[in-house]
Order: structure tokens, then sequence, then C-alpha cells
């Protein structure tokens, strides 16, 4: 009896050692195969840099002094990396840099090829906000481009809608001015390399697909998120973003899938060129009807977006650095 009693607690020890071993193993692997740098890689046909200048799209073409793009590698340590906690002084820094009211600039020693309109999308993230913009304004103009930089902020009265405040912003800037490009992006995404031109190519193209949070890789070929850049008439043709996604998620893949439809295909720079740094945020509510929306978005393609767009202006600024829109949605 006592012989196989021993036999029985020797019998279990080996089982528990073994099932222990088993989950170290099974932990291993998924450590390993979490940390390899490409887990989230998914392969892309981009343009490379020396393709760059070809593909992108000018709004017209100077007869005589039309601006150049620069020569990067020389001015890149000009641009220096933004403050995690900036001091803005708003009009010291539209003085420093010349920006226009409202947030406008152009070069005044030579033509620009580009006009451009930047929307931003804000609610609630005035840090944010404040290191984008303290960023960009010298980063776009080591690009020499004709840009606006607009500010959409929604009010509190509904959840959070991305895609309808880039509606507004495209509608309220070409009050103003007949732009020829539109930017929509986050400013929770700062871009890294200023050979990454804000301005459009012939394609709409996804601005920001090299992110440190995914580890500098796309997740899925079908992204089309965070920074793209489009054309007036390509915007207008696919009926803008869709107005029916409050709440985080759904808007971008809805919106690839317009392009799509239209037969657009996307374009991306090289990953060296797309790189974003993702400024730290509170994540928004998810969308709990997106997945709902995205399967029924083909049948409203035509009458969600720019032709039933309702919203009503509550104010407006030209501030120093931006124009600046609230609005209620």
């Amino acid at each position: 009896m006592k012989f196989l009693k021993i036999i029985r607690i020797l019998y279990g020890t080996i089982q528990k050692n073994a099932v222990d071993l088993l989950f170290a193993l099974v932990l291993l692997l998924l450590v390993v195969f979490c940390l390899h740098p490409d887990r989230f890689a998914v392969h892309y046909n981009y343009i490379d840099k020396q393709s760059i200048a070809s593909e992108l799209e000018p709004a017209y073409w100077p007869k005589i002094n039309s601006c150049k793009l620069n020569s990067f590698e020389s001015k890149k340590s000009t641009l220096l990396y933004p403050n995690e906690n900036p001091k803005i002084d708003a009009q010291g820094l539209a003085q420093k840099y010349n920006v226009q009211i409202g947030g406008a600039w152009k070069p005044s020693d030579c033509k620009p090829l580009f006009n451009v309109a930047i929307i931003l999308p804000y609610r609630n993230r005035l840090k944010q906000l404040s290191i984008f913009i303290n960023y960009i304004h010298p980063y776009l103009q080591l690009q020499n481009l004709d840009y606006t930089i607009f500010v959409i902020e929604q009010s509190k009265n509904k959840e959070f809608n991305r895609g309808k405040l880039f509606n507004v912003g495209f509608t309220e800037a070409m009050k103003m001015r007949n732009f020829h490009c539109f930017i929509f992006q986050d400013i929770d995404l700062i871009p890294q390399n200023p050979e990454n031109i804000y301005t459009c190519s012939r394609l709409p193209r996804h601005m920001s697909s090299s992110v440190n949070t995914f580890r500098y890789n796309l997740p899925y070929s079908g992204l089309f998120g965070g920074a793209i850049s489009i054309t007036k008439q390509q915007f207008q043709q696919v009926n803008g973003f869709s107005n029916v996604y409050f709440g985080w998620g759904g808007e971008d893949d809805d919106f690839y899938s317009r392009l799509q439809n239209k037969g657009y295909p996307i374009c991306r720079f090289c990953p060296d060129v797309a790189q974003y740094y993702m400024l730290s945020h509170k994540k928004e509510t998810p969308n709990k009807e997106r997945f709902t929306y995205l399967k029924s978005g083909s049948k409203r393609y035509d009458t969600d977006g720019l032709r039933n767009l309702e919203y009503k202006v509550l104010d407006q600024k030209l501030e120093p650095l931006y124009s600046w829109f609230l609005v209620d949605i």
C-alpha cells in the first residue's frame, strides 16, 4: 500500500510539472510571436523616394518661378521634435513663422505648386492640439506649400463623430477658398519625416502607414486612417465620409470601401518616409453599431455623406495659427 501511494505521488508530481512546462513553453512562444518585429507586418506596394515627386498632383503649374521641393536632408536638423509640454505663444509663433491669421501660409520667394487644406477633428484634447500645431507649421514650411489649417471642434451634445467632422471641415474650407487638396488628419499623429509631402498624389494616399504604435508596420492592407490625402474632386465623387459613425471606429473602413466602389486604388509612400509618432491619449468609446453599419454601407454611399450633411456652426474664429469652428452635429 505504501509503495502504491509513493507511485501515485510521483506520478502526480510528474504530471503537474509537465503541465507547468507546457504552459511555460506556450507562454514563451506567445512572447516571441508578439515581440517579433514583423508581428504586425503586412507587405504592400509603395512609392519609393525617387518617385515621390513624379507622383504628386499639383494644383497648377506656374509658368515662371515655381517652388521646388526642398532638399530635406540638410534641413531635418532644423525641425525640432515636438515638446510634450509646449509653452504656446500663438501670436509669437505666428510672427516667427510668418503665418497669416487663420493658420495660412505660402512661400514669398516662389510660386507654390500646391494649395492644401488640413482638416483636424477635435474635442477635449488641448494638449495634443498644442503639440501638433507647434510642430506642424515649420514642418509644412519646409515643403514650400500654400496651406491653411482648420480645427473643427465638436460640441458636447453627442458622441464624437470623426467622419462627419471631416465633412464639415471640407464644406467650411471650400467656403473660404477653392482648395485643390485636402489632408484629413488626427491631431495625435506627428509626422517624423519632412519628405512625407503634405499634399495630394494622383491617387488617394494613406499618409500614416508607418506608426510607432504598430512597430512601424501596416496592420492590414485596407487600413486608410490616421492621416490621408485626397483631391477635392475625388472626395466629392465618393460623397465624402459617412455621417453615421458616432463613437470610435468604422468611418475609415467605410471610406476605404467608398474609394474601392468608385474604382480608386490607394497609394502609400515607403515606410521610412511615412513614419508617424502617436501621442498618448485616452481611448474613445467604441461604436457598438460600427460592424452593422459597415455591412450595409454600400446601400448608403450615394446618400450618406456630403449630400445629406447637416450641422450648425455655433462659433468660429480666425486664430493666429488655425481657423477654428465649433459645430453642433
